[in-house]
């Protein structure tokens, strides 16, 4: 897969836990994206304990779906995945997060630049303190500023970034208010992942009205296994409209 083509029109994407994913669980959750037919499968986290490797190689054995690495930090980079998604924190301002972690990465990364996806990712706060923000050392956009939000995508695209990435954080009370997601859609012009607090069918279909190309789901899915499914029957609807 060609990373220009991602995310495709309004995608779904699971993301796996390192460290819940395994087994019998990781089986049966893979299984259920093969049959509602996700776009995508995402691997990684704030703080993993788990090799992401053995994850990503147990995915590819148990299916064809495209693997997406979405690296917490260094240690979880991989050129195994099919794309990898190169994270610049442009919500904060930690420069180990903005460029500091992406020089000491590029020499491991320079012979599979077809797989990077350079992207901005914006934490954004919907609720309690989540894991991202702690680990990353950086506070999240209040959801109330969406001009801020604005203005972030805005600068993260003009600055040559490939999509931008609204994250709640794993864990959020709740999911990116639909007007911020849409104030962003309607200010830049590249692809726009919409992720974190997404429990229920109807904000899924909300997001996507909203303009995200990409939702991605984590926590929801253990909570509600048929969440995926709904996801996906979602896009096909609305690819269809």
């Amino acid at each position: 897969m060609k990373a220009n083509s991602f995310p495709g029109n309004r995608s779904v994407a699971l993301l796996l836990d390192p460290d819940k994913a395994s087994g019998d669980s990781l089986k049966n959750i893979v299984k259920s994206a093969v049959k509602c037919k996700a776009d995508f499968i995402m691997t990684g986290g704030s703080l993993t304990f788990s090799s992401i490797d053995k994850l990503i190689d147990s995915v590819k054995e148990y299916c064809t779906i495209p693997v997406v690495l979405f690296p917490g930090n260094l240690l979880q980079l991989s050129r195994k995945a099919d794309l990898i998604l190169l994270l610049s924190l442009i919500s904060g301002r930690n420069p180990e997060l903005l460029i500091g972690n992406h020089v000491i990465a590029a020499p491991y990364l320079k012979d599979v630049r077809e797989k990077l996806i350079s992207t901005g990712y914006i934490l954004i706060g919907c609720g309690t303190k989540t894991s991202v923000e702690y680990i990353s050392q950086t506070e999240a956009i209040p959801a109330d500023k969406p001009e801020i939000v604005v203005a972030t995508a805005m600068a993260g695209e003009m600055l040559g970034l490939g999509m931008i990435y609204l994250e709640a954080g794993s864990g959020a009370t709740k999911h990116i208010p639909t007007d911020i997601i849409n104030a962003v859609r309607k200010n830049i012009s590249i692809p726009l992942a919409v992720g974190g607090g997404i429990r229920k069918k109807e904000e899924i279909e909300e997001i996507f009205k909203a303009g995200a190309d990409l939702i991605v789901l984590g926590n929801g899915c253990e909570k509600n296994p048929s969440l995926l499914e709904e996801a996906c029957s979602i896009r096909d609807r609305l690819r269809r409209e």
